[in-house]
């Protein structure tokens, strides 16, 4: 074998060996998130349907209360609306729930969200887009020990945090036959079994206000770094044409 045949065959097995490393992508598509981390009446609302809802056995040990101020929320609101406790407005965001309790109850503990929307991040898109998805595909399955069951994340342990504002659905599936099994597919749809206290319209904005918390929270100081960057940006494109101008006149007599 010459070095070119060997050079093929060493390029064609270390081409396998990548695409072979690579998860079999399946499960469904991701739907986008909003994105609206500079919309403070959004991000209120969010943080309102954080302590509500998830800090009670979530915690988010890497934030403080009274940095919600950066959205346009006073200590007296921060202390009166969301602090159910005898904290102080300083505290981390701590949930109350029993480690050992939660791990009995579900399996597993409870993560830390404080970084949650940046750590699920994958092709199929964002950290908040995975968990704007992941809040809407729960379904009731009575065999899970939940009692819920969830078409982004198969399996999942924490059973539907919001059902009450959703209500029950049921997906739609289609089955195909492959290699000689049957297969169910999502077909996108869903039959709603019982009403919320929401509308459909509704619960998908507050879900999209809640992960526009989380994706905040993930970085507090995003909004003020691309501030940063865009002057950065504007001096150096000013000092560019300073230094452009500079030159031409430096240099306007040298022939």
């Amino acid at each position: 074998m010459n070095v070119w045949k060997k050079l093929v065959f060493g390029a064609a097995l270390a081409l396998s060996l990548v695409s072979g490393a690579h998860p079999a992508t399946g499960g469904i598509a991701w739907d986008k998130a909003p994105g609206k981390v500079n919309d403070h009446g959004s991000l209120q609302n969010g943080a309102k349907i954080f302590v509500n809802y998830c800090l009670n056995c979530h915690s988010a040990t890497f934030m403080r209360y009274n940095r919600l101020r950066d959205i346009g929320l006073s200590e007296q609101q921060i202390q009166d609306n969301l602090l159910f406790t005898s904290g102080k407005v300083g505290d981390m965001m701590k949930a109350a729930i029993n480690p050992a309790q939660a791990k009995a109850w579900f399996g597993v503990n409870p993560p830390d969200l404080t970084l949650i929307a940046r750590s699920r991040a994958g092709a199929g898109g964002s950290g908040a887009d995975y968990i704007y998805t992941l809040f809407r595909t729960y379904y009731r399955d009575p065999v899970k020990p939940t009692g819920w069951d969830n078409l982004a994340f198969p399996n999942i342990a924490m059973p539907h945090p919001l059902w009450e504002l959703q209500g029950e659905r049921k997906p739609i599936f289609e089955v195909s036959q492959q290699h000689g099994h049957e297969v169910q597919h999502f077909t996108g749809r869903w039959e709603q079994v019982t009403p919320g206290t929401m509308t459909p319209q509704e619960y998908d904005k507050t879900v999209g206000d809640l992960v526009n918390f989380l994706q905040w929270m993930g970085e507090p100081a995003q909004n003020k770094r691309v501030s940063i960057g865009v002057w950065v940006l504007l001096f150096l494109l000013f000092f560019t044409f300073l230094a452009w101008r500079l030159n031409a006149a430096y240099w306007k007599d040298v022939k």
